[in-house]
């Protein structure tokens, strides 16, 4: 039977997904994209702001839909929306068969058998329960990157924030299972490891008593194949001078941070639950550009929260303009139930949001032109992601660049790469955030 797997969300979400491929296909399923061939459907949900959540149920119903033509057998939901709203989803979505819950995902070929059995299981437990670490997956990010999630839930608790009731409290992976999994991708060609949890800064605290990824980051590097370990969603108030110094000298981990902080107004950030002001977060930043000149901070910012004035947002305005970010991400607020900050009065217009955040965004756009700018004549390593459809151009990234989410370096090459190459590349050119270059062994052949 064939399966059209469908997965929505963070890139942790597209661990879990991994995982699950790799147990359905160890069990003989195969999978399709087309779902005009598809017997079975997976959703793999997500539910951290409204628009995930209502992607998510958009899937599900699309996929009923291709249920009630006939030929699709069982529907699947699994994942955050399914842990948080498994009742109403069997109420509103009948055609939902099995339902997984983020605990619970070592189960899915046991939820898929029940469904073709004729049974309908509701597959959820707290989920704080134990994970079952895998090692196998079934890669879905082309084979030469992979995430790798270190841990799994969080203990911050932000006022805004409704995942420590999906996923539960912070539970770092065991070194020896990450170890493992890290060799197991490098013999499969990944050339590339993207450490991701909810937190990465607090690794090991809860398992080995002591923040740990430094030594993790050590360890990672030692594997042979892997050329570059890239390090997302680090909390500023957990970032050590230890942490600092293993990405300063490690020359395998990329000079790369990324580091939500969410707002720069002290009365925004203490009514979020942060535990950072804008102070601190002015030292933290300085200190890494301090230590590691060339370091590429991304960051990500909310903007309308409740009770949030015209004044808190021209204070995240006038950070966000001095701090000259490489990279931001702009969210709305999303009023999530459960949360804290639902409950909160002086709650912001949809439109008031939207125009701080396009605000901010058009600042910033500004600010990473100007960055792309800056970068030309500089000498990169670049990675190779692919090639540009009939034209002598390939598509790249470089240590300043998370996939999905930052810029591209394009060269115009008659060479002949291959997706995960790495090559020296002198920058020539920007347009708007993404980079132009030239191959340096072809650029010093011109030259002689």
């Amino acid at each position: 039977m064939k399966i059209l797997f469908i997965s929505l969300g963070c890139d942790k979400n597209l661990v879990d997904t991994e995982e699950m491929l790799g147990l359905l296909q160890q069990r003989g399923y195969t999978f399709t994209d087309d779902e005009n061939e598809c017997d079975i459907v997976v959703v793999n949900t997500c539910c951290f702001i409204g628009d995930a959540k209502e992607e998510s149920i958009n899937a599900l119903l699309e996929a009923a839909e291709l249920k009630k033509g006939g030929r699709v057998k069982a529907l699947v939901a699994a994942g955050c929306l399914a842990q948080r709203y498994h009742r109403e989803i069997r109420l509103e979505i009948p055609e939902v068969d099995a339902i997984v819950g983020t605990s619970c995902i070592g189960r899915i070929v046991d939820a898929v058998e029940q469904v073709l059995a004729g049974e309908r299981p509701i597959i959820v437990q707290d989920p704080d329960a134990l994970t079952d670490f895998r090692v196998d997956r079934v890669l879905t990010t082309g084979g030469h990157y992979a995430y790798l999630k270190i841990a799994e839930g969080c203990n911050k608790r932000c006022s805004y924030c409704v995942i420590p009731q999906i996923r539960g409290s912070y539970r770092s992976v065991p070194m020896e299972i990450l170890l493992e999994q890290a060799n197991v991708l490098a013999e499969r060609g990944v050339r590339e490891l993207i450490l991701v949890a909810q937190e990465t800064t607090l690794y090991g605290l809860d398992r080995y008593g002591e923040k740990s990824l430094p030594l993790l980051l050590h360890e990672l590097a030692q594997i042979p194949g892997i050329s570059w370990i890239r390090i997302l969603y680090c909390y500023p108030e957990e970032i050590t001078e230890e942490l600092i110094q293993t990405i300063k000298k490690e020359p395998k981990v990329c000079n790369y941070l990324d580091i939500p902080i969410q707002h720069a107004s002290d009365r925004i950030l203490r009514r979020m639950g942060r535990r950072t002001t804008q102070g601190q977060l002015r030292e933290m930043i300085g200190r890494l550009r301090e230590e590691i000149p060339d370091i590429c901070l991304r960051t990500t910012l909310i903007t309308g929260f409740p009770g949030e004035t015209q004044e808190d947002h021209e204070k995240l305005v006038d950070f966000v303009n001095e701090m000259e970010f490489d990279r931001l991400g702009v969210f709305p607020y999303s009023q999530e139930e459960g949360t804290a900050a639902a409950e909160m009065p002086d709650q912001v217009p949809e439109e008031q949001k939207e125009a701080w955040r396009q605000e901010i965004m058009e600042l910033q756009q500004e600010i990473a032109f100007a960055r792309a700018e800056d970068m030309v004549g500089s000498m990169l390593t670049m990675m190779i992601e692919g090639k540009v459809a009939d034209e002598e151009v390939y598509v790249g990234r470089t240590y300043r660049d998370a996939p999905g989410v930052d810029g591209y370096l394009f060269v115009h090459t008659s060479a002949a790469l291959m997706t995960g190459d790495l090559v020296q590349v002198r920058v020539t050119g920007c347009n708007e955030y993404d980079l132009l270059g030239e191959l340096w062994q072809e650029e010093e052949e011109s030259k002689q």
